[in-house]
């Protein structure tokens, strides 16, 4: 895969509140960001992912990828303080 800073998002990825409710999609396509990470994630492979979406590049792909890369990075995580468990009564 590419660098993330050689993938300018903006120009694969675009978010309007008239196509799929605003969530991300590769851009001129219905296709959500999640739904590319979701095929990824259960193993299917970049060229079968190709194949069923004519439409998508590979640096579609890349850019699902890099997106999703910056947007768990600026992640505000707040932790919780530990529970233990209670001692049974």
């Amino acid at each position: 895969m590419k660098a993330d800073k050689f993938i300018n998002l903006q120009d694969r990825i675009t978010m309007n509140p008239e196509v799929m409710v605003g969530k991300p999609v590769i851009r001129g396509t219905r296709i959500p960001v999640a739904l590319v990470l979701k095929m990824l994630g259960q193993g299917i492979t970049v060229e079968e992912i190709l194949r069923e979406y004519s439409r998508l590049e590979k640096i579609d792909i890349e850019a699902a990828i890099a997106y999703a890369a910056r947007v768990v990075e600026h992640e505000d995580v707040f932790p919780l303080p530990l529970q233990r468990e209670l001692a049974p009564v």
